[in-house]
């Protein structure tokens, strides 16, 4: 998958994190990885000092490690999933042919 580095890439990620109940907030810190997921209250917590890539990497490793509600999701979103975390969801490749995340 080539994905795009841009704020509407980082937008999209954004949202389908908040369709999954999941708040995300940006603070300094000193995160090994970039990033602090607290499961139990659904909040993602992104170094704020990282730059537009590695805040979309960080992201979508949280997505990968995590249990989306998937029916819970837009039909948008769980297109967007498919093109980012394949794994965490099987759609019929004729859906995703006509998809752009940019």
């Amino acid at each position: 998958m080539s994905l795009k580095y841009t704020p509407n890439t980082l937008k999209k990620i954004e949202q389908l994190l908040e369709e999954s109940r999941f708040r995300i907030r940006y603070e300094k810190g000193t995160f090994a990885s970039g990033y602090c997921l607290i499961e139990e209250r659904k909040i993602a917590v992104i170094n704020r000092f990282l730059n537009l890539e590695g805040r979309i990497n960080a992201l979508i490793e949280i997505i990968q490690n995590l249990n989306l509600p998937i029916e819970d999701l837009s039909d948008e979103m769980k297109k967007f999933l498919a093109q980012i975390a394949p794994e965490k969801i099987a759609l019929p490749p004729d859906n995703l042919l006509n998809f752009d995340p940019s």
